[in-house]
C-alpha cells in the first residue's frame, strides 16, 4: 500500500477532534513528534488498517468540530488509520453532509424534496437567502409531517443542531443564526395522530412513556419480550418469527425468519447484526418517530435479534439528519448498559451483546444493505454484487443479518403475544400491523398504524385527505402513483403488487390539483441523479438522461415531447434490467406510473 501524504498540516483544533476519537498518537508514524525509537522500527501497519472502520466516525469528528474537512485534517486522520489519502478523499466526497472546501460554521439544510416542495420549500429558500443566510438545498430530512423543514448544524465542541418544521423564514433564520435560542422540537408523539389510542401495537408506547426513562419503559411491558426470548432459546425465537410470517418492512418484503435462520446456521464467526436506520426514501419518517418516541424498544429488539442469530455485536446505522434520535438512542444504550441489559452478561443469562451507533452522512444509497456495510467499513457506500449474500459474507466479510427499525420492533409483539396471535393480524400473506407515513395534501399528516389489508381510501380518510385529490404516491420516489379512483387498493404487499404499484416502506403521499405534477416528477429525477453512486453505467448515465428528457418535456409539447417519452421508456427499461442495485432498478418507476396512469404529459 502506497501512502502519499501532502505537505498540509492539521490545525490544533483539527488534531484535537481526531485525537478525541482515536486517542493520542503513539508514534510519529501516526502523527506524533518524532523520537529515536521511531527511527528503529515502524508502528501501525495491520493493526492500524484494522481500524479503517473508524474512518467515517473520524470524518464526522472533524466535520462536527470545524464545519468542513481540510487537506491537513484528512491527512492526519489517514496517518492515524493508515488509509491512503486518495481513498479517504473519495469517501469524504461521497457524502452530502461533508465538505472538503471551506464553508460557514453553520449550515442550514432546507428540504426541497416532494412533501416540502409541495409545501412551499422554494419560497422558504428564497426568503432565507434574502436575509443573508446561506442555504444548502437538501433531499428529504425525514420531517415530512411538518413540511417544509429545515435543519441547522453549527460546528463546534459540541456540535449544535436546531430543527425548524414547519419552517417559516423567521424561524429558519433563527435556527441558523442562534440554534440555542430556537424553539424546542415538539414531542415525537405529535407525529402520531393515533397516539394513546387502544389497540395500537407498534406505537402503543409513543406519547405514553417518557422516552428517556428505562423504568417507565419497563413499567409498560419493556423487556418482557427479551425474557421470553431467553426462555425459548435462539432456535425457538427464530421459529416464532418464522411462524409469524413477518416480512421485512424496508420495501423488499423478505421473510425475516428465513434471513435469521440462514445467518444463525453459518459456521463462520463472528456473526454481526446491523440495524438499518438510514431511512432516506423521500416521504419516510416512521423509523425516526419510533427511535425518538420509543428508543428502548429498538434496543430490546436488537438484543433479541443478536441472541437469535448468534451475534454479539450490533451496529445501528443512523441517518446523519436525525440529531434528536441520536441523542435518545445514545442515552438509551448508556442506560441499558448500566442496568445489565447490554454488555457481557445480559440479564444474567450469560449472553454478551452490545450496540454501537454509526452515523450516516447523507447518502440515500446507503439504505441498500451492502452499501451500508461498505460505509461502516470505511469505504464509499457503493453496493456489492450478490452473491455472496450478506447472511454468508456481509459486514467485515462475516455472516450478517440486516433489518430496518420497523422490522425489528415487530419482533417484540411476536414474542409477547405469540406467533399465532400476531399472524392473525392482517392477511394471510401480509401479517401483522404496518406503519404508514402519510404526508402531502392531508389535514392530519403523520404515522398511522393499521393492520395489513386496510384500503388506501380508509387510510386517507383517517388522515383527512383534502378535496380535489389529483394523485397518491405509494412507496416514495422509488414507488408509483395511483389515481383517486384507485384508492380501494388493499394496503398489502400482494395487493399493491396486483394493482401494478408497490407498498415500499409505507410512504403514502397525497397531492391535490394545486401541486404541479411535472415539477414533482422532475424533482424525483433530480433526486435519483444526485443519489446515484455512479458505480454502474445504466444508473449513472440513465438517471442523467431521465432528468434531461423531463426538462425538455416540461419546456416543450407535441411531437418533441412524444419522442422524449419514448426515450424515457427505453432508458427506464435499461436501468431496470441492468442496474446493480435497487436505486437504478426503481428510478423510473414513479415517472412511468405518472405517464401511464395519470397521463402526466398529455
Amino acid at each position: 500500500m502506497d501512502l502519499h501524504f501532502g505537505d498540509s498540516k492539521p490545525t490544533d483544533e483539527e488534531r484535537a477532534a481526531v485525537d478525541a476519537l482515536l486517542g493520542p498518537p503513539e508514534s510519529s508514524w501516526e502523527g506524533a513528534d518524532r523520537s529515536d525509537a521511531d527511527l528503529r522500527w515502524a508502528r501501525g501497519g495491520r493493526a492500524a488498517r484494522d481500524r479503517r472502520d473508524l474512518l467515517l466516525p473520524g470524518l464526522h469528528a472533524i466535520n462536527d468540530r470545524i464545519g468542513w474537512i481540510s487537506e491537513g485534517a484528512l491527512g492526519y486522520l489517514c496517518r492515524r488509520l493508515t488509509v491512503p489519502p486518495a481513498e479517504a478523499y473519495g469517501v469524504a466526497t461521497f457524502y452530502a453532509m461533508f465538505s472538503v472546501k471551506p464553508r460557514p460554521a453553520t449550515v442550514l439544510h432546507v428540504c426541497t424534496d416532494l412533501a416540502c416542495t409541495a409545501a412551499g420549500a422554494s419560497g422558504l429558500c428564497e426568503g432565507v437567502e434574502a436575509r443573508g443566510v446561506h442555504v444548502q438545498r437538501s433531499p428529504c430530512l425525514g420531517l415530512c409531517e411538518r413540511a417544509p423543514a429545515a435543519l441547522a448544524i453549527r460546528a463546534g465542541d459540541p456540535v449544535r443542531t436546531a430543527v425548524s418544521a414547519p419552517a417559516t423564514v423567521e424561524e429558519a433564520v433563527l435556527a441558523a443564526t442562534a440554534p440555542d435560542s430556537a424553539p424546542e422540537e415538539p414531542p415525537a408523539a405529535t407525529a402520531v395522530p393515533q397516539a394513546g389510542s387502544p389497540g395500537l401495537v407498534l406505537l402503543r408506547r409513543v406519547g405514553v412513556v417518557d422516552p428517556a426513562s428505562l423504568d417507565d419503559y419497563r413499567a409498560h411491558g419493556g423487556y418482557t419480550a427479551l425474557r421470553r426470548a431467553f426462555e425459548l432459546g435462539p432456535a425457538g425465537v427464530i421459529r416464532e418469527v418464522t411462524d409469524s410470517g413477518l416480512l421485512g418492512r424496508g420495501g423488499a418484503a423478505f421473510p425475516t425468519g428465513r434471513k435469521w435462520q440462514a445467518t444463525a446456521a453459518q459456521p463462520d464467526h463472528p456473526h454481526y447484526l446491523v440495524c438499518n436506520a438510514d431511512e432516506s426514501e423521500p416521504g419516510t419518517f416512521k423509523d425516526r418517530v419510533l427511535m425518538e418516541g420509543d428508543p428502548y424498544a429498538l434496543i430490546e429488539a436488537m438484543t433479541i435479534a443478536g441472541y437469535a442469530t448468534g451475534a454479539h455485536h450490533g451496529y445501528l446505522y443512523l441517518r446523519g439528519e436525525y440529531p434528536r434520535a441520536l441523542r435518545r438512542l445514545e442515552h438509551a444504550i448508556t442506560q441499558a448498559r448500566a442496568r445489565g441489559l447490554l454488555g457481557e452478561d445480559v440479564l444474567g443469562q450469560g449472553y454478551a451483546f452490545d450496540i454501537e451507533i454509526r452515523r450516516g452522512a447523507g447518502a440515500y444509497i446507503c439504505g441498500e444493505e451492502t452499501a451500508l456495510f461498505n460505509s461502516i467499513e470505511g469505504y464509499r457506500g457503493e453496493p456489492r454484487s450478490k452473491p455472496p449474500f450478506p447472511v454468508q459474507n456481509g459486514l467485515f466479510g462475516r455472516p450478517t443479518v440486516e433489518n430496518n427499525v420497523e422490522t425489528l420492533v415487530n419482533v417484540l409483539p411476536i414474542l409477547t403475544m405469540g406467533a399465532e396471535a400476531y399472524a392473525a393480524i392482517g392477511t394471510q400473506r401480509s401479517t401483522g400491523p404496518k406503519l404508514f407515513c402519510v404526508s402531502g395534501s392531508v389535514r392530519r399528516p403523520g404515522i398511522y398504524e393499521l393492520p395489513f389489508g386496510a384500503t388506501l381510501g380508509e387510510l386517507l380518510e383517517l388522515a383527512g385527505v383534502r378535496e380535489r385529490l389529483r394523485a397518491v404516491l405509494l412507496g416514495g420516489a422509488a414507488g408509483g402513483f395511483v389515481r383517486p379512483d384507485e384508492t380501494g387498493v388493499p394496503l398489502t404487499f400482494e395487493g399493491t403488487r396486483e394493482a401494478g404499484t408497490t407498498l415500499g416502506s409505507g410512504v403514502v403521499m397525497a397531492f391535490d390539483d394545486t401541486v404541479p405534477l411535472p415539477r414533482l416528477l422532475l424533482r424525483i429525477a433530480e433526486f435519483f441523479r444526485d443519489e446515484s453512486c455512479g458505480q454502474c453505467v445504466p444508473c449513472r448515465v440513465g438517471t442523467v438522461r431521465q432528468e434531461e428528457a423531463l426538462h425538455r418535456i416540461v419546456e416543450r409539447t407535441g411531437a418533441a415531447a412524444a419522442d422524449d417519452i419514448a426515450l424515457l421508456r427505453e432508458v427506464g427499461r435499461a436501468m431496470r434490467d441492468a442496474s446493480i442495485c435497487g436505486l437504478g432498478q426503481t428510478a423510473w418507476n414513479a415517472v412511468e406510473s405518472a405517464v401511464d396512469r395519470l397521463g402526466a404529459y398529455e
